[in-house]
């Protein structure tokens, strides 16, 4: 797996001390014998692992950890309910278990075993010459297994994964029958799947909390989860009449316990202020009886994810809702993952808002970063890795910010389905400065709004560049830009203060350039592409043969040609 090479160089031993290791290996009997034994000393306390996670459905297996940022290490701690003969657990690219980094425990019926191991592109398993996963050790207790290990982020190990900032696709598989060796194990065979978590979360202190904070639970109302594998489920809430301006300072998920496998994301978003009212609604978000008008509940106040913990605003700022100015409706948004079909399960998850009527200094915005909803971005079919590019210029910066300059302190990734990675970076006098937010494992099936590590200051003349990688190698025609889960996005919601008018700082290809790219598609081309105005950019995008010099020329004029910029008001009024 390519290092980053921004990261720390490290030292990394010779092959043949390697080769030595190896054998040495091979010969004191390779694997870590387990003695399920309590741990001396003492037991470590459910606080000492933070973050929490169920990996299967049925919530057999939960994995537990911590980040310790001064030893760049993660600690796990694996509960294994139902142990039969072993497990392999670990981490790979998107969730596959070819090419994958593994610890596995397994038993032969006699004796069990551990080691770190490494999947090659066949599946095949192989013991690892250089043992990363550092067993600590195993306890049993009445609920089941209790595993301890850590694992260093990086490890100068080719066959290891490189833990880094943003979404780590874990996988896991069950042994139900012994084995007699490590490459004795069939990982096609294995009852397994991928779980999908932010490993290195951001070291935050929690900021105080007001005396006269309150609460409010947006939740859904007892509803029976459909028995089908995805459902996302819409319910309407509304505020008191009359609630004046409050700052929410933090919110957190609340989940039905027993269903922790099954919510897998949930937002909250507040309706359009220009309508008055908003009918009930309380059934699937894609159904045909769901009313119209809740398209118009598109401004986020809450995002949570499975693994995600609360969210905090920084002490300065609160975001701001009720009041005049501001809709007293709320949609619920919660999507239930229920690949086991469990039938006739209720639930009552969503989300509890922490808000005080103290205002705080500043109220926080969210601005959108990256790419205009637009179809002249456009993806060509068979791409493994096609890069598009979104800009928040210095001149939209230097018009639309303020001389202090705002703080930006969390962000939330967006993408459709073809999304694999996405970067926001800083520049300032035409150098990149620091990365906003990056994450190089990014899925479209995983977006929550993260804490970033350190507050992010962006002053007037800055620019703020969003860069995302498409996949679309299992597609036979373009994708182009636009709303539909088919079209692609590339966004970075960040969150900052103070609140500004600029809502959205975004670009696109000048559309002339991309017409005089049609024109010379068809000038090189055998059969005639109507070119004529009255056919649509997405028609003319679907009708190009996806020839290597088609591909070239586009990915040129993405890179090279003038832009059309989008520097925004609230009111999707532009700045001059």
């Amino acid at each position: 797996r390519m290092q980053n090479s921004k990261s720390k160089p490290c030292s990394c031993p010779s092959l043949k001390l390697r080769e030595m290791v190896s054998m040495y290996f091979t010969m004191v009997a390779a694997f870590l014998v387990i003695l399920v034994v309590a741990l001396q000393g003492s037991v470590p306390h459910e606080s000492d692992f933070p973050y929490r996670v169920p990996l299967d459905p049925q919530g057999l297996l939960e994995l537990s950890w911590n980040v310790s940022y001064p030893e760049q290490a993660v600690h796990f701690q694996l509960l294994i309910r139902d142990l039969q003969f072993g497990l392999l657990f670990g981490m790979s690219d998107r969730g596959e278990f070819e090419n994958a980094d593994l610890a596995v425990l397994w038993s032969d019926g006699h004796n069990s075993y551990f080691g770190d191991a490494w999947s090659d592109a066949r599946g095949q398993l192989h013991m690892d010459s250089q043992q990363d996963y550092q067993l600590l050790g195993a306890r049993r207790a009445p609920e089941g297994l209790y595993l301890l290990f850590r694992r260093a982020f990086s490890t100068c190990d080719p066959k290891d994964y490189l833990i880094e900032d943003g979404t780590v696709h874990l996988i896991y598989g069950i042994l139900e029958k012994p084995v007699h060796s490590l490459q004795a194990i069939n990982v096609s065979a294995l009852h397994g799947g991928l779980q999908r978590v932010q490993l290195l979360k951001p070291n935050i202190s929690i900021p105080e909390l007001p005396s006269d904070m309150k609460t409010m639970e947006i939740t859904a109302p007892d509803v029976v989860i459909p028995s089908q594998e995805t459902t996302y489920w819409c319910y309407m809430a509304e505020l008191p009449e009359g609630f004046p301006k409050h700052h929410i300072i933090m919110y957190e998920p609340v989940v039905t316990a027993g269903n922790e496998a099954l919510v897998h994301h949930m937002e909250v978003f507040q309706c359009a202020a220009e309508f008055d009212s908003f009918p009930h609604y309380n059934g699937p978000c894609d159904s045909k009886m769901k009313p119209e008008r809740l398209n118009y509940c598109r401004h986020v106040l809450a995002a949570w994810a499975m693994g995600a913990q609360a969210f905090y605003y920084p002490e300065e700022a609160g975001l701001a809702f009720g009041g005049p100015g501001s809709s007293r409706y709320l949609r619920l948004e919660i999507h239930y993952h229920n690949p086991l079909v469990f039938k006739g399960r209720r639930d009552s998850s969503g989300i509890r808002l922490y808000y005080t009527a103290t205002l705080r200094p500043y109220d926080a915005g969210i601005m959108e970063l990256g790419l205009v909803y637009t179809p002249v971005m456009a993806i060509p079919p068979g791409e493994d890795s096609f890069i598009l590019t979104g800009y928040c210029t210095d001149k939209c910066t230097q018009l639309a910010l303020p001389a202090a300059g705002i703080r930006i302190f969390a962000s939330q990734l967006h993408t459709h389905l073809a999304g694999r990675k996405v970067v926001t970076v800083l520049s300032r006098d035409g150098r990149e400065r620091q990365v906003v937010n990056a994450d190089r494992h990014y899925s479209p099936h995983f977006q929550e709004i993260r804490m970033l590590k350190e507050v992010v200051a962006v002053f007037p003349g800055d620019e703020l560049i969003t860069t995302c990688t498409y996949n679309t190698e299992d597609r036979s025609r373009a994708t182009v830009g636009g709303f539909g889960i088919l079209e692609e996005m590339c966004v970075n919601y960040v969150h900052y203060y103070p609140q500004t008018q600029l809502e959205l700082c975004k670009s696109a290809v000048d559309p002339g350039y991309l017409h005089r790219y049609f024109n010379l598609v068809n000038r090189f081309n055998d059969e005639e592409i109507c070119m004529c105005p009255q056919v649509s950019v997405p028609q003319q995008f679907y009708s190009i043969p996806w020839n290597t010099f088609n591909r070239d020329v586009l990915k040129s004029l993405y890179g090279f040609a003038p832009i059309s910029m989008h520097c925004n008001k609230s009111s999707a009024v532009r700045f001059p």
